[in-house]
């Protein structure tokens, strides 16, 4: 299983380091320590913590109207998969991103809960929202 350190936590979770350290000392966010004595999250627990604090995630402090990107870099939380296809869901920060791909290639993805990854949304149809009132 995949192990994080703090930086890596923070940035995937899209936090700063000072919080996702505040995490892991109250016990919040598991953490062990590795053999050089760094603090790390194995891959599985933050899958775990994301989708748990999925709802919780704070809004966009910047307040700016934006069209969202088309790559989400994220965390597998689930495969479910069977002998043709398989279901991938991962937590890219306050977003699910649900997948569905041939067996073979999420096996040879080694998609597992914990595994970083990266959704790439191709879409003909894509819908762009600004909130009332900033409208020039």
């Amino acid at each position: 299983m995949p192990l994080y350190r703090i930086r890596e936590v923070a940035e995937l979770l899209g936090v700063s380091d000072d919080t996702a350290r505040r995490w892991t000392d109250a016990g919040t966010l598991p953490a062990t320590k590795d053999e050089a004595g760094r603090l790390v999250v194995d891959g599985a627990d933050l899958a775990a913590f994301a989708v748990s604090n999925a709802a919780a995630a704070a809004p966009d402090p910047s307040g700016v109207g934006r069209s969202a990107r088309n790559r989400f870099v994220g965390l597998v939380t689930r495969v479910v998969a069977d002998g043709v296809m398989a279901q991938v869901e991962l937590q890219c920060g306050p977003h699910r991103v649900v997948s569905l791909m041939s067996s073979e290639a999420a096996t040879e993805l080694g998609l597992v809960p914990g595994r970083r990854a990266v959704a790439v949304v191709k879409a003909t149809s894509v819908i762009v929202e600004t909130p009332a009132g900033d409208r020039a």
